[in-house]
């Protein structure tokens, strides 16, 4: 891909983070103003829809070489789950862990760890940009998100993919969502494997989520439910995400 697309995308990224920034940095008398939210919600189906124009739907992020990786890739997040449940499936090394595909799909699925293993793999070096500022090259390994949304019938009403993830703050589920396109773009994975080794539970094990195209917030770890949906304005804050609903964070992070 060219130089020029990555400046554009910078471009974008940069208008569609100015708004978001000012929502972080604590502008609480703006934030509350209708105005300046419509005009936030505006930027952000703005980025979305210049982004699909630009970038193009199939447009591949660059991938690197084994040589750029970094040599310590920071963890974001939690780097443990306080779910007594998700503990006893760490404690036996995830023998027991079933990943559920289900919402609008034919045939629910429930996949373990070695299933997943033996869907086709995809390894991807990518960089990983985090809203806090900070970036980080690694190695990720794991089947397509699309092949297994297709192998459980999705429907045609489905319009987002949601993740379910073990982590919680506070009492309040970790989720994260994603529209179709993102879903199944060739570089959005489901890693069960980091850096040439297993994914570990700092990382988000036993899968994490890459979707390429985006920001690291919506990059979920801990996934164990993925639910195919037609809305998300039903689902928790409405927002489609944890950070989305509490923190005004963009739902679409493209980059």
């Amino acid at each position: 891909m060219s130089d020029t697309m990555f400046d554009r995308r910078g471009l974008l990224r940069g208008l569609a983070l100015g708004g978001g920034g000012l929502t972080l940095a604590g502008c609480d008398k703006l934030n509350s103003q209708p105005q300046f939210r419509r005009f936030l919600e505006g930027a952000e189906k703005l980025h979305y829809g210049a982004q699909r124009v630009v970038g193009g739907e199939n447009a591949l992020v660059r991938e690197y070489s084994r040589l750029d990786m970094s040599p310590v890739f920071r963890v974001n997040g939690n780097s443990m789950p306080a779910s007594p449940a998700y503990q006893a499936l760490a404690a036996n090394a995830f023998a027991d862990f079933r990943l559920v595909i289900d919402g609008l799909v034919a045939k629910p699925l429930q996949l373990s760890l070695r299933q997943l293993a033996q869907a086709p793999q995809r390894s991807q070096i990518t960089m990983h940009n985090c809203v806090e500022g900070w970036s980080a090259i690694g190695e990720w390994k794991g089947p397509q998100l699309g092949p297994l949304l297709r192998a459980a019938g999705l429907s045609s009403r489905a319009k987002y993919i949601v993740f379910h993830c073990a982590d919680d703050s506070g009492g309040n589920p970790y989720y994260e969502s994603i529209d179709l396109n993102d879903a199944f773009h060739p570089q959005t994975i489901l890693a069960t494997h980091m850096n040439g080794g297993v994914l570990g539970i700092p990382h988000g094990a036993p899968v994490r989520l890459r979707v390429e195209r985006q920001l690291g917030y919506k990059h979920a770890k801990f996934v164990m439910r993925i639910e195919a949906r037609d809305r998300l304005d039903n689902l928790y804050l409405g927002k489609g995400g944890f950070w989305e609903d509490r923190a005004d964070y963009a739902w679409y992070a493209g980059i």
